[in-house]
């Protein structure tokens, strides 16, 4: 059973982490994706090419900067000419800064905000007035455990996340009546290069050990919670935030 079929989806930061995770689950689950990336690589072209042969979906790249408010429109331009229904909104793209409260510029939470939410806020108003006109939709908004758990050194980074999900439950109480769920995913560690890179060995060791399950999560295990919201599974669940951290 394919939970997607006939779906179609837009997925941005698709080209890595849970966000490529998230693009090879939707495809193998039937949906149509719009991939968003910042520019074009041939080893994502060739990603995509696989999964269209394997699974019978398509994958359109849709190549714009997030940080760029006209780039952004261009591709909701793009998005919009094909003409087909929007079913799905995946908000995955996302950066991270590790900095004591005391060390981080305006600067720096300017970056963050930029990227985690001002970006993702912008996309997703063209994306949901054309949801609103279809009176159906889906919106998975990625956030964080450390937006909840206030994390050591993510000042900017927790507040952009938290930020988020306060933004989901505001949506999903506008967006409601139109028939289209908002809900939110907060992933704890996670085994992507990102997190490898933001986050120090010692500290990880000792979020590892206390975790109920001992150890990092997959990215696969991300975009599978993804799935679930975006499916009909989760028909009746709107304006929630699903931890997937390992019971931290």
């Amino acid at each position: 059973m394919r939970l997607l079929n006939n779906k179609n989806a837009i997925i941005t930061g698709a080209n890595r982490g849970i966000g490529l995770e998230t693009l090879k689950v939707f495809a193998k689950n039937g949906s149509n994706i719009w991939a968003c990336i910042r520019k074009p690589s041939n080893n994502f072209s060739e990603t995509c090419r696989i999964l269209e042969e394997e699974t019978g979906v398509i994958i359109k790249p849709i190549f714009f900067d997030l940080k760029n408010e006209n780039e952004i429109k261009l591709a909701v331009k793009e998005i919009r000419e094909s003409k087909e229904r929007i079913d799905i909104l995946v908000n995955n793209a996302g950066k991270i800064f590790t900095a004591l409260f005391q060390m981080t510029s305006i600067k720096n939470f300017e970056d963050i905000f930029n990227v985690n939410f001002f970006s993702q806020m912008i996309f997703t108003q063209f994306i949901s007035r054309q949801m609103m006109k279809q009176k159906s939709g889906n919106i998975i908004n990625l956030s964080s455990s450390a937006a909840i758990d206030a994390n050591r050194g993510r000042s900017a980074y927790a507040s952009s996340k938290a930020a988020i999900i306060t933004l989901t439950k505001v949506m999903a109480k506008e967006l409601g009546p139109y028939n289209i769920r908002v809900n939110a995913i907060a992933p704890g560690l996670t085994n992507t290069d990102m997190m490898i890179a933001s986050t120090e060995q010692e500290a990880m060791k000792k979020i590892i050990n206390d975790l109920c399950i001992k150890r990092c999560a997959e990215p696969e295990e991300i975009a599978n919670s993804i799935l679930f919201l975006a499916s009909d599974l989760s028909s009746y669940i709107t304006s929630q935030v699903l931890r997937v951290d390992g019971g931290m």
